[in-house]
């Protein structure tokens, strides 16, 4: 018996699993295509390398926006952007990318084309870098190193930014957001309006320890649509939408509400960041 137990827990902790399953916590998938290795990503992603000969590549390339900030442009070759299967196993070619500015992740981005808003870079010279990341989010490697490219970013010359929609140019290719992009600065106000009682939809979540109620699954809505998250957490923590990088705090036993409008198309997950918990994802056509 104790043979047994031994075999069927060896069993459970060997199979490849996805990573972002419903419900879950963050956990690597340990698939066949590439091999994992010990280094990580500044967020804990594990990096997984594959053969130089069948590695997808990126070459990132900037332009001043003419109304505000930067138009940033993601050239890939032997790559996809595949936003519908964000949380999956990772497949060859196939995957999204994280922009960052210095060392700080700015966003995670599902397309060719991407707006970056003069607000979200500070003063002075910073580099800008892309990575492309798999599906299970580990990240794409060739020689223990990140497929990424890098290039300078300045911000003389360029204007604030506040006020201004970015109007990102060029088509994007992808089912992915649109150019206008977010930035890592989230805003924490809980809106991004001043009308907190018009809603299209709104969406309950209670949060139990590793329980989500209900089960985490997709929502659909419509670009300009406007919803609000109402997430009742056992513990004290944070509600986060990525892709929109709108984030809320959620006191312990009290609900937290985050109101927001939809004004990109994409798959954006909706997740706790304290317990590393997705919630629902949020399908924008």
């Amino acid at each position: 018996m104790a043979l047994l137990l031994v075999g069927v827990a060896t069993g459970c902790s060997d199979r490849p699993t996805t990573h972002h399953k419903p419900g879950t916590s963050h956990e690597e998938a340990s698939g066949s295509t590439g091999r994992l290795l010990d280094r990580e990503d500044e967020s804990g992603h594990r990096y997984r390398q594959v053969d130089a000969a069948d590695a997808p590549s990126v070459e990132l390339a900037v332009r001043p926006d003419s109304v505000d900030g930067w138009n940033v442009r993601l050239s890939v070759h032997a790559f996809r952007f595949t936003p519908d299967s964000v949380g999956g196993g990772a497949l060859p070619g196939r995957g999204h990318a994280h922009l960052y500015l210095g060392d700080r992740k700015i966003a995670r981005v599902y397309g060719e084309w991407y707006h970056l808003p003069a607000s979200a870079v500070p003063k002075g010279a910073h580099t800008l870098t892309a990575r492309l990341y798999a599906d299970d989010h580990t990240v794409w490697a060739v020689d223990g190193k990140p497929v990424e490219s890098t290039v300078e970013l300045s911000q003389a010359g360029r204007g604030s930014g506040h006020g201004h929609d970015g109007g990102g140019s060029g088509d994007d290719s992808s089912a992915g957001p649109d150019d206008k992009g977010g930035t890592d600065a989230p805003d924490k106000s809980g809106t991004d309006a001043p009308d907190e009682g018009s809603v299209d939809r709104t969406v309950t979540i209670t949060v139990d320890g590793k329980n989500v109620e209900p089960p985490p699954g997709r929502v659909e809505l419509k670009k300009g649509q406007r919803i609000r998250l109402s997430v009742t957490s056992d513990r004290a923590d944070t509600l986060h939408v990525h892709g929109y990088d709108k984030e809320a705090d959620l006191p312990a036993g009290r609900a937290g509400t985050l109101t927001l409008t939809l004004d990109r198309t994409g798959l954006f997950e909706v997740e706790t960041h304290g317990s590393g918990l997705v919630l629902t994802q949020l399908v924008v056509r």
